[in-house]
């Protein structure tokens, strides 16, 4: 097939296909084996052999093809031209009504430092293994801004390492101010502000440590604290915001079919494994194993295949109760909305991949959610042996990043009891989430928070040396 017949494959093309290209050095078919990163009717990046080699292929096509065309080899040439190590780009073309295309060097082996920072983000707060990751990416930052140049979408994805070099990505996101020369002290705290919005936080104490890494490779300037701080914020709000929309669209993160007959989102990197589930889900759901059954919600346990999840239906008990919910946006829908609200700042919580409502006309029933499994045991029985003494301190800090992170993003849950803080892995993981709130204002979290607190501490009587200890542990407004 050519470019334009790609660009109508949708999102999921067969796999391998033979993509026919053109350059100075005459035909040649390209034979795509993997596909990465898929926007359907505008980009295709996969792993590909061309002329013999394994090749990294950039494949641009739709309307706007020829401008992102143009972007991307730009970005690398900018790369390469200020000596930046970045992938070797092998050829490149474009084609009239049909698109365009950039092969690289594909670097088999390599790893992002977005997959480095994975395998130690639940250490404690830089410890050595979160400051290599990060000290890495900014002396590569650095050495970037002092060629004058940035990448607006700047994240740990687009560093690569590979035979002992860590390799700048993706030219289609970099931006130039006077290549050669350092980049201004504004566009410096601009596009480190991208940077460490991304990270949880709870770093946040820490950037002041971390700059050293950066001023060590660029010292052209002095970088005011406050300035930076006030930036990561403005783009952390940003992210949110946008990230929140996203849950709802169909987008690269969502499947999503939303109409007046009905609504369904699933994670897409998910949505293939959980097709079985989704084709099936009432009755998989009447034969799970049962944790809680009848009433307002039934939540069950479902193994599909050798992985476990778990569903709460939210029931529908007659024609009074649907009265008051037909109208308003579901507790399935508010708690995969605050699930994912969770996930982005870094407050555990079981990984949610599916909501699904039942409608007619618009009118709202039923509702499904879908979440990942926690198997570690909950709040209560963990601290059971622990009633008249102390837990180990391992769960005590754990409990106090949690609380951390609750008053730091004014955030409240509406039921904290100690059946809904799951053990995972060395954190508190949070579920049920159909009360949850995210406040603008402080004086209504800080009521909130007071009622949480409280909920919280009558998981144990009240003259047990577990309750006091947690009384005089956890932090009052």
């Amino acid at each position: 097939m050519n470019l334009a017949e790609l660009g109508r494959s949708g999102r999921t093309p067969e796999l391998p296909l033979q993509v026919e290209l053109a350059d100075a050095a005459g035909p040649s078919t390209l034979e795509l084996v993997r596909l990465l990163r898929v926007l359907p009717g505008q980009r295709y990046v996969g792993v590909a052999w061309w002329r013999g080699r394994q090749v990294l292929a950039k494949l641009l096509v739709g309307d706007k093809a020829a401008r992102h065309f143009q972007r991307e080899l730009e970005g690398v040439r900018l790369f390469s031209g200020q000596g930046l190590t970045t992938p070797l780009l092998l050829a490149d073309g474009l084609r009239r009504d049909e698109g365009g295309w950039l092969l690289f060097e594909y670097l088999d082996g390599a790893q992002s430092l977005g997959d480095a920072w994975h395998a130690v983000e639940r250490l404690p707060a830089l410890a050595e293994g979160q400051q290599a990751v990060l000290g890495e990416a900014l002396t590569t930052i650095a050495h970037m801004h002092a060629k004058g140049l940035w990448q607006a979408d700047l994240h740990l994805d687009n560093l690569l390492r590979h035979d002992g070099h860590l390799y700048l990505i993706d030219g289609g996101g970099v931006q130039a101010q006077t290549p050669g020369q350092p980049l201004s002290r504004d566009k410096v705290l601009t596009n480190l502000g991208v940077f460490f919005a991304q990270l949880p936080a709870e770093l946040e104490p820490f950037i002041e440590e971390l700059l050293v890494h950066y001023l060590l490779a660029n010292g052209e300037h002095a970088l005011p604290l406050e300035a930076l701080l006030k930036e990561v914020a403005r783009v952390r709000r940003w992210r949110l915001r946008d990230y929140l929309k996203k849950v709802a669209r169909d987008c690269s993160l969502f499947s999503a079919r939303i109409g007046a007959f009905g609504l369904r989102v699933v994670r897409r990197e998910d949505e293939t494994a959980l097709q079985p589930l989704m084709n099936n889900l009432e009755a998989l759901v009447e034969h799970g194993q049962v944790y809680k059954g009848g009433g307002t919600a039934t939540v069950v346990r479902i193994e599909l295949g050798e992985r476990s999840l778990v569903v709460k239906r939210y029931n529908i008990k007659g024609v009074w109760h649907w009265l008051t919910r037909f109208w308003r946006p579901s507790r399935a829908w508010h708690s995969w909305r605050e699930g994912n609200r969770l996930q982005l700042l870094g407050i555990p919580t079981p990984r949610p991949l599916a909501v699904v409502e039942q409608r007619w006309c618009g009118l709202r029933g039923r509702a499904y959610l879908v979440n990942e499994y926690c198997p570690g045991p909950d709040l209560i029985a963990r601290f059971a042996p622990y009633v008249g003494s102390a837990p180990p301190e391992t769960d005590l800090l754990a409990l106090d990043r949690l609380f951390a992170s609750l008053l730091r993003e004014r955030i409240s849950h509406g039921d904290f009891k100690g059946h809904n803080l799951f053990w995972d892995d060395g954190r508190w993981s949070l579920i049920d989430l159909d009360a949850m709130r995210q406040h603008r204002c402080a004086r209504r979290f800080a009521r909130a928070y007071g009622r949480d607190r409280a909920r919280f501490l009558r998981n144990w009587p009240q003259d047990s040396a577990l309750h006091q200890l947690l009384d005089a542990r956890l932090p009052r407004l």
